[in-house]
């Protein structure tokens, strides 16, 4: 399923590295209104790294056009992580993960395209459950790799997509019932507006990308910052044990 791993952290990092990352620093709680657009820029990145665990949606062409992709996960620096990847036609994974303990739930699209051949008996031995397991199996380890927020950030580190000159402040604005300051760059074609928290910590409150003046080719929503992840966990028996299922179907 290395194919899938490597989908799935395109999809959180294409989306997430929208934003450019510095040194870590400690976010301030001015009144963003009142900053340039550079500040407000710099501030919105320090303030996402200091976060403990968010809740981040996506949705539109993430990699690239045609490709749609869309996830929704909240996660912590401690390695918990609840949410569910899709992409498109390639089928779709819902994800749980507390500590070392995972539970993956593929649908049918996921296990004919991730395994030719041998895709709809796993996914008829599997039914409407999660496969258990623990991040030791190769297969949960790598589909789980984006659950972490450390790991999440060094991809954040490794590729910032967001041009970081040419900003523009724009006008006050309001997402999803909370003010916001946006900040646009344009490069290649591609307009990038960062909304802002507009008071209190400047966090970043959506990302959105479009191609002119048409409608975004993706969005990216963040919230809940400093939220738990939420602890349940699916039960015995809406779970099957990967080793066993990996006995059976060799």
């Amino acid at each position: 399923m290395s194919g899938y791993r490597t989908a799935a952290c395109s999809a959180a990092l294409c989306a997430a590295a929208l934003l450019p990352l510095a040194g870590a620093a400690t976010a301030h709680a001015d009144d963003t209104g009142s900053l340039t657009a550079d500040q407000i820029f710099q501030r919105s990145h320090e303030a996402l790294r200091g976060a403990k665990s968010l809740h981040i949606t996506a949705r539109g062409d993430l990699r690239a056009p045609g490709s749609p992709t869309s996830f929704d996960l909240t996660l912590d620096r401690s390695g918990n992580c609840r949410g569910s990847v899709s992409l498109g036609p390639q089928g779709s994974v819902e994800i749980v993960k507390r500590g070392a303990d995972v539970w993956m739930k593929p649908d049918a699209a996921f296990w004919s395209n991730e395994v030719p051949g041998g895709g709809s008996a796993l996914a008829s031995l599997v039914g409407n459950r999660y496969l258990k397991g623990t991040t030791n199996d190769p297969v949960l380890r790598d589909t789980t790799g984006v659950c972490d927020l450390d790991t999440f950030q060094k991809y954040l580190d490794a590729s910032a997509k967001m041009p970081a000159t040419g900003l523009t402040k724009g006008r006050p604005a309001t997402v999803d019932g909370t003010a916001v300051i946006p900040v646009t760059a344009t490069e290649q074609g591609r307009t990038y507006t960062l909304d802002v928290a507009a008071t209190g910590k400047p966090y970043p409150v959506r990302i959105t990308v479009a191609q002119g003046s048409a409608a975004p080719d993706a969005t990216v929503r963040f919230d809940g910052f400093d939220q738990p992840v939420p602890a349940a966990t699916p039960s015995p028996a809406e779970t099957v044990d990967i080793s066993g299922l990996m006995s059976r179907t060799s």
